[in-house]
């Protein structure tokens, strides 16, 4: 499900956006997980506990006298959420380029001396386009974890392996751009989905992303370079389940 979040910290501009979003959601009668309006950059960071398509951010660039701030809360979410949809409201259109220069893959730049009904179009256009992005999924290949502490959805392709971490109760998910600890068990996520493989006790992996296997030391390798071992009871399984 959707989720939006907007920061802003000039009030009229936040009445304005609030009112404009709703008017769209009421109109294309779409259901939101989660709708935040923040003027403080902190507030919106802390309050992310979901990553993925579903996560739409309209960021005003300048916050307070701070020309930039808005860049570097997006390079903030980039970091943790390659999946996330971001957009930029800003009446500085000399700031374009350094949404490159950040890379941040910015979804669109919105002027906000745009009139209302021009203005509106933008945005809705916006978030019917990251509506239709998430309903284009392949059902089959989103993979999503979710507990008391964490949600997390990533599609399932991009799944490399899962290792238990030093920190207690933790676990590190290695994907094909990322890596992400979250609190949660091996155990716990291999229940989730018939597709992964657990092959020792401290991994779990996706075996369509193994690269090579080396049956004389009991270890696979991926494309990002990581290795996880597979135990010798698992060995004969673990090869009916690759192809290489």
């Amino acid at each position: 499900m959707l989720n939006i979040y907007v920061l802003e910290d000039h009030f009229i501009q936040q009445n304005r956006i609030e009112e404009v979003i709703h008017t769209i959601l009421k109109k294309n009668n779409i259901k939101v997980g989660d709708f935040e309006v923040f003027d403080k950059p902190n507030q919106l960071l802390e309050s992310i506990t979901e990553r993925g398509s579903h996560q739409l951010f309209f960021l005003d660039i300048q916050i307070k006298d701070d020309t930039k701030k808005g860049l570097e809360v997006a390079k903030q979410i980039r970091k943790n959420d390659p999946y996330a949809s971001i957009v930029f409201f800003t009446t500085h259109s000399e700031y374009l380029p350094l949404t490159f220069q950040y890379q941040l893959v910015a979804l669109d730049f919105i002027d906000k001396s745009l009139e209302g009904e021009d203005f509106q179009k933008r945005v809705e256009s916006i978030i019917l386009l990251t509506c239709k992005k998430i309903q284009s999924q392949n059902p089959e290949d989103a993979f999503r974890i979710e507990n008391a502490k964490t949600v997390i959805q990533v599609p399932f392709h991009d799944i490399l392996y899962f290792e238990t971490s030093d920190i207690v109760h933790k676990v590190i998910l290695y994907t094909k751009e990322e890596q992400i600890e979250f609190y949660g068990s091996l155990s716990q996520i291999e229940k989730s989905d018939p597709r992964l493989f657990k092959c020792h006790k401290s991994f779990l992996i996706n075996p369509e992303n193994v690269i090579k296997l080396d049956k004389s030391t009991g270890t696979v390798y991926f494309e990002n370079g990581g290795v996880c071992y597979v135990s010798k009871l698992k060995l004969k399984k673990l090869l009916e389940r690759i192809s290489l």
